[in-house]
This record gives C-alpha cells, sequence and structure tokens, in this order.
C-alpha cells in the first residue's frame, strides 16, 4: 500500500512543476515560435511539428536536448540555446494548454 501512494504521489511531480510555471511569461518567450509552430502551437507547416496540447515534460526534454547537443536542427539550437530552463518550463506550459 505505501508503495502504491508512493508512486500516486511521483505521478503528480510533473503536474506540479507544469501548475508551477509562468504561462504568461511562456506566451511571450513563445511568440518568435509561432512563425514556425504556427498559432498557438497549431503548425500550418507539415514539415514543422504542432506544439499545442503536448506533455511539458517532452516540449522540455525537446528543448534542453536542442540546447545541450543531443539533437540538432539548425533553426532550432540557436533558438534553444538562448533559453533558460525556466524559460523552457513556461513555454512548454503554454503550449501544453492548447488542445
Amino acid at each position: 500500500m505505501k508503495r502504491l501512494i508512493l508512486v500516486g504521489a511521483l505521478s503528480l511531480i510533473p503536474t506540479i512543476n507544469a501548475l508551477a510555471a509562468d504561462i504568461a511569461a511562456g506566451e511571450k518567450k513563445a511568440a518568435v515560435c509561432l512563425a514556425c509552430h504556427g498559432k498557438d502551437g497549431h503548425s500550418v507547416i507539415r514539415t514543422y511539428p504542432n506544439l499545442a496540447g503536448q506533455h511539458p515534460e517532452y516540449l522540455i526534454d525537446a528543448l534542453k536536448g536542442y540546447r545541450d547537443g543531443a539533437r540538432t536542427n539548425p533553426i532550432m539550437v540557436p533558438m534553444a540555446k538562448a533559453l533558460s530552463d525556466e524559460d523552457m518550463q513556461n513555454i512548454a506550459a503554454y503550449f501544453a494548454q492548447f488542445k
């Protein structure tokens, strides 16, 4: 029973982190993202992924991957290098709110 409670509590950590994000700050930082990923994260260019409704953790991991060199893309790498961890969390929360 204790293990089940622990697993349940640990599963809430990403949700708590997303709630702590500043969506308004994420919206401001995400303004440059809209050129390729579309309004509210719905891309109009088939080769660019939709960001709307993605899990915040996925978006954060992707951005960190571009920033830290685990992912390569000539457009995304310079964009991500300019972001702090807090910026990434805020941007991820902003796009995650859309469906």
